[in-house]
């Protein structure tokens, strides 16, 4: 194989955005050949270019048009559609989450490891950016030494009423799987995990439709605690404004701070704990360098990805995002707002089936009726965040 042949399963938003690079040849050695959707109306234009269209996934999976797929469609299908096309022999990339709780995506990787061959990528665009990746080394050659505390509040998820009204599965239990975790902040969960691994047990509080009218969690305050005794709180919410994005990250050699496009570390020059047992003053703090980071952003975060995902089909080069990985942010999202429903401490691992049972039970007893009406046709892109 040359030249990939790929197509996309889903084109709402996120479909549409990658089927705009891919059509204006950004991805090197990757032709988009086919594409899906339940709603033919959106189909129309890309059958004028000269693509295969379908009104069923499945029937993209099943053509024989296409070496690879990239799954966009809402949650719940991307188990199915996933499952599909790894039985089908296809290469594939899953738009973010993997699936739409844990049970089901550890369905999902179970079949991926029938099919060791094929290439199974995560859409985790994050991991492209040049900050997370000073921030890692930083991390993984020991110049903050032992973590001790985080903090993320990412409150920047502003959504209005006419946001939830656009799609008639957005903020539900049976359409979405839930709110804030696991639409807007699972790409901060994935870095979470990526950066410190994951926490031993999760005590949340959530709030359901605190800023809306819909039924699923759109205000979140988790405290977090990791094997080393580190400890860490992540806030976010949807109704929020100006709203924040502020990841601070403390270690016994000083304090990483990324605020407003700016790294920061403020270094100090012994070991806090070194400092506390040695000094024979009380309130001595150790001497500081104050040291700005620079990196650049990255202007296609998700072609960048897309392109390597390409590039492990056809060279076998290590993917940024594997799918497996996909499961950790999915975790993260439904132990916190778990927690919160159950108004206890969980430990982790979740028990995946739990969670199900759980989620299964608030889709059952919903009685939440949602009105959908037709939203401006908006710059999708402004919503992506670094």
């Amino acid at each position: 194989m040359k030249t990939v042949r790929l197509g996309i399963v889903g084109m709402g938003n996120i479909g549409s955005h990658h089927a705009n690079y891919l059509l204006a040849g950004k991805i090197h050695r990757c032709e988009l050949k086919a594409v899906s959707d339940a709603f033919v109306d959106k189909l129309a234009s890309y059958q004028q270019r000269g693509l295969r269209v379908f009104d069923d996934g499945s029937e993209l999976i099943r053509s024989g048009e296409v070496d690879a797929v990239i799954i966009a469609t809402p949650h719940y299908q991307h188990t199915t559609l996933g499952i599909a096309a790894l039985q089908a022999g296809l290469h594939v990339m899953v738009e973010k989450p993997i699936s739409a709780h844990k049970a089901d995506a550890e369905r999902l990787i179970a079949v991926r490891r029938q099919h060791p061959k094929q290439v199974f990528a995560a859409m985790f665009q994050m991991r492209t950016e040049s900050r997370y990746a000073k921030i890692k080394k930083l991390i993984v050659d020991g110049e903050l030494g032992q973590i001790v505390r985080f903090s993320w509040i990412i409150t920047e998820w502003f959504r209005t009423d006419a946001y939830y009204a656009s799609g008639g599965w957005r903020a539900t239990w049976k359409g979405e799987g839930g709110g804030v975790l696991i639409n807007q902040c699972l790409h901060q969960l994935d870095m979470l995990q990526w950066l410190l691994g994951m926490p031993a047990s999760v005590r949340s509080f959530v709030q359901l439709g605190r800023f809306h009218n819909i039924e699923v969690e759109d205000n979140i305050t988790a405290y977090l605690e990791f094997p080393n005794a580190a400890t860490g709180v992540f806030v976010s919410n949807t109704g929020e404004a100006p709203g924040a994005n502020r990841l601070e990250i403390v270690g016994e050699m000083g304090k990483l701070l990324l605020e407003n496009d700016k790294l920061l570390f403020v270094r100090n020059e012994i070991s806090m704990f070194e400092q506390s047992k040695t000094s024979k003053l009380g309130f001595q703090k150790p001497g500081v360098w104050n040291i700005e980071i620079p990196f650049a952003n990255e202007p296609a975060q998700h072609a960048t990805l897309t392109q390597n995902f390409v590039d492990s089909i056809l060279d076998g080069s290590p993917l940024t995002a594997p799918g497996e990985e996909g499961i950790h942010s999915i975790e993260l999202a439904n132990v916190m707002l778990y927690s919160g429903l159950m108004n206890q401490t969980i430990e982790l691992p979740l028990e995946g089936a739990a969670y199900e049972k759980k989620l299964n039970e608030l889709i059952a007893a919903s009685k939440f009726e949602k009105k959908v009406v037709q939203v401006s046709n908006e710059d999708f892109t402004k919503s992506f965040m670094r």
